[in-house]
């Protein structure tokens, strides 16, 4: 067992995976760099940097796939998706449907995803709701480095498209280049979760389940649900509200698709009241998505969501409101009374 940064925990997943299977590369922009130590150890033909051309790598990684191999393309920020969009939403989400079965399609986009460093809104987003509508798509955030770590490993065994999203307030890597010398002023590091960025990984890693939901915390006066560094977030309001006498569960989902609907349900079940805290926008997403599931199940439940209702503004304060903070957390319980 080794203390990992939750960035040194996805690539010694990935690369236990390299070193099983000469099948898996890596691509993407300044790949070589970010990704020196598997570079070191597989050589340039297996770790590869791109142009800047998201469509084109991402395609590249689509025609990989179908080919036979099983590429890990990354991306900075999963804003960037949006360039090369038609490989994910009309090609590897479906292909696999499109040929019966007969096409594999396994490919891993691993991108970074969310804010609370000061970037804005063009880099800050999640997207996790927008690409866990599209057919045959995984979609994955881990909160912890242990978690990142046995995920990577199920999502290239699981012969299928994945994106495979890495929150980059736990990112140490990301955090060391996104605030850098462009944001010296700007002291983010109050709202790096410690639990998330740090922690204990297996020396030999083993599969995290996909679609399994993990209880980080029992409570049976209301539950939270979230995901990503949203579960932290959650953790800190849960401490608070129990110095209020309100004791709350908090269920982390680990993948928004597969949905782990039958843990959201026993969590609303129990408690009586479910809080969704979300870093994606609250409009046609996951906490959509759960109120959905609540109401169609009959689940007699209070319900609330914190998310992300406005684009994402640059001005730390400012950009503080946006995202579901703990003091939002709070009062939407407070609100559920």
């Amino acid at each position: 067992m080794s203390v990992m940064r939750y960035d040194q925990a996805v690539d010694h997943g990935l690369g236990q995976a390299m070193a099983a299977d000469e099948r898996i590369v890596t691509w993407g922009e300044d790949v070589k760099l970010m990704r020196r130590d598997l570079l070191a150890r597989f050589g340039p033909d297996r770790v590869r940097d791109t142009p800047i051309s998201e469509a084109a790598f991402m395609y590249a990684g689509l025609g990989a796939a179908m080919a036979g191999l099983k590429p890990v393309v990354e991306l900075y920020m999963i804003d960037f998706a949006a360039v090369g969009w038609a490989a994910i939403v009309n090609g590897a989400s479906k292909f696999h449907d499109f040929s019966g079965g007969r096409w594999d399609t396994p490919l891993i986009i691993r991108a970074g995803v969310g804010g609370w460093y000061s970037d804005g809104g063009q880099h800050e987003q999640t997207h996790w709701g927008t690409l866990a509508a599209y057919p045959s798509t995984t979609v994955i955030c881990a909160s912890t480095p242990a978690d990142a770590a046995g995920l990577m490993l199920s999502a290239l065994d699981s012969n299928s498209f994945v994106v495979f999203l890495t929150p980059k307030l736990l990112d140490g890597q990301m955090l060391d280049y996104l605030g850098g010398d462009s944001r010296k002023t700007v002291d983010f590091s109050h709202l790096v979760p410690a639990d998330g960025a740090r922690g204990e990984v297996p020396d030999t890693v083993a599969p995290v389940p996909i679609g399994i939901a993990a209880l980080r915390r029992e409570g049976s006066d209301v539950a939270l649900v979230s995901i990503g560094v949203g579960v932290h977030r959650c953790l800190e309001a849960a401490d608070i509200l129990a110095g209020q006498g309100i004791e709350a569960s908090v269920l982390d989902l680990r993948s928004v698709a597969p949905l782990d609907r039958d843990a959201v349900l026993e969590q609303a079940a129990a408690a009586g009241r479910v809080v969704v805290v979300d870093e994606d926008y609250i409009r046609a997403g996951l906490t959509g998505e759960i109120a959905a599931l609540l109401l169609e199940s009959g689940t007699a439940a209070k319900f609330a969501r914190v998310a992300v209702e406005t684009t994402i503004p640059f001005a730390p304060h400012l950009e503080y409101a946006a995202l579901p903070n703990v003091e939002r957390i709070v009062a939407a319980v407070a609100g559920l009374e």
